[in-house]
Order: C-alpha cells, then structure tokens, then sequence
C-alpha cells in the first residue's frame, strides 16, 4: 500500500493539530507590507486597525511562493511517502498554482510522476475542505489517481463558501472591486444592506444582497440554514469551518448557533484567515465553508 502525503499553501488556513496529525506540508504565502511590521498587534488584522487608528493609507501586497519553494517541498514529502498531492489556492485570485506545476516541472521525471497538483478553486475553509476530504480518502486506501479524480468533482459540485466584509476598502485597494462599487457598497452598508460574496468558478462573486444585515453572524447563519436544506432533508451530514478575520468571539458565535440548531454537523475548525486573503477581507471579516461528508 503506497504512502500519500499531502502538500498545500499557507492561504487553506488549516489549524496546527490538522497539519501536525497528518503531516501536511504548508507553502507559506508571502507578505510585503513594511509599514505595520512595527505596529503593535499579535496578527495582521490587529495591526491593520492600528494602521487605521493612526490614520495612516497603506494596503499590503502579497506574492505566491516561488517554484523553488515547492521543490523544496516536494523534496521534503517524498522523502516521507511515496506520492503527494499538493492542492493549492484558486488560480484565479494567486499565481500559486502556477509555481506549483512550475515546480513540480523541475523534478526529475520519476519524482514528477510521483507529484499531482490540484487547483482547489477556493481559499480558507473552502480550501482547507478539500484538504480534508484528501484526508478521508487516503484513509480509504484508494489508489492516488482516484483520489485526485473524486477531489477535482468534489471541487465542482460540493464546496460552498460564504464570507462577509466588514469595509470593502481592502477589496477595493487590491484593484479587486472598482472605487465606484467600493462606494456604493458602504453607502448601502449605512442602511443596513451588504453584499455577502461567494466563490464560483474560482472567482469572488457577489453571492445575494442582504437586507437589515448589521449582524454579521445572523447573516451568514440564516445562509447556512438555506444552503444545508436539502442536505438536512436528506440526513446528510454536513462538514464546515468557519475562518474570521481576528473575530473570534463572532465566529464561535456561529458555531453555536450551528451546533445547537442542527444535526448532523461537524465544525471541523475556528480558524484566523490568512494574509493573502486577509489584506483583501479586513478585519472583522468572517466565513464559513460547508460540504456534504
């Protein structure tokens, strides 16, 4: 029986215990904002609202790891299994991806054939769900070329991701939204209706206009309630995480209110959001990711 590790990026925002028990192999994401790395604050999104008590205008830029931190980890995996699957960030928000085929490319072609990359289309829970589902069927003891074929249509049809903004200035210095939307989302924020975006195809995409939506939680609770229906109906059970931009008191909020309503639920983590999507969300930003199990 072959041995599958499994490789992925900082931006899955997988909890300590998950990567240690298993023995993933995280790619960190790069950071280049020198103007907070002195401001007081134990995470990025603490040092972002002492930026903006300071009244100070910077935007951070992130940068996907470089092939050579995927050889690099590639080396070091298969020197502990026999084959790896490594499952990155959407390729359409990073060029993540990229320098992970990059990388495997200058593998020597035995080690190449040991490599399968797949392109999770997603980001944080979302992500970090793909990764986990990798998990139950290496478990399996499925062979790695239909491990990677059930991933690539589990992608498609079974990941859903919520995540609600806080400000979309974040959104609208990462040249993701236009001025003219940015402003017409925070005037319409003043009256108690916000966006709630999504991810499809690979791409941010608004995902419903919600009306009185000053409380985020209720928010995305009153979506999950919509989004699981059929699967509850079903007796399905249903995985999630939640990842916050440093809210955590919000997102166990919705934990709870999860857990206490529904059955059948597995909250598989409480995660912080990473940088790469942090310096886009902001703080205060919070989402969840479900799937059918």
């Amino acid at each position: 029986m072959e041995k599958i590790g499994i490789i992925t990026d900082e931006a899955a925002d997988l909890p300590k215990e998950i990567i240690e028990k298993y023995q993933i192999a995280v790619v960190p994401v790069k950071l280049d904002w020198p103007e907070i790395e002195n401001l007081s604050g134990e995470n990025t999104f603490q040092k972002m609202r002492e930026l903006e008590k300071l009244g100070m205008k910077s935007f951070g830029k992130t940068s996907q790891p470089s092939p050579k931190d995927f050889i690099d980890t590639y080396n070091l995996q298969l020197e502990r299994f026999d084959k790896v699957i490594c499952i990155t960030l959407t390729s359409k928000l990073s060029g993540t991806y990229n320098s992970a085929i990059q990388g495997k490319n200058f593998l020597t072609p035995q080690d190449q054939e040991k490599v399968f990359v797949i392109d999770s289309l997603n980001v944080s829970g979302g992500q970090a769900l793909l990764v986990l589902k990798a998990i139950d069927l290496i478990k399996s003891d499925k062979k790695i070329e239909e491990i990677v074929k059930e991933l690539e249509k589990f992608r498609e049809n079974k990941i859903r991701l919520f995540v609600m903004f806080e400000d979309p200035k974040w959104l609208e210095a990462s040249g993701r939204i236009s001025p003219l939307i940015a402003s017409f989302l925070r005037n319409m924020a003043k009256r108690g209706i916000r966006a709630l975006m999504t991810f499809k195809n690979g791409r941010l995409v608004p995902g419903g206009i919600k009306i009185h939506a000053k409380d985020t939680v209720m928010v995305l609770f009153n979506q999950f309630e919509k989004e699981t229906q059929k699967l509850r109906e079903a007796n399905k059970k249903i995985r999630m995480a939640i990842t916050h931009g440093d809210d955590l008191e919000s997102a166990q909020r919705l934990k709870e209110m999860i857990e206490k309503e529904f059955k059948n639920m597995e909250v598989a983590f409480i995660n912080i959001i990473n940088n790469i999507v942090g310096v886009l969300a902001g703080p205060n930003a919070l989402a969840f990711a479900l799937c059918e199990i």
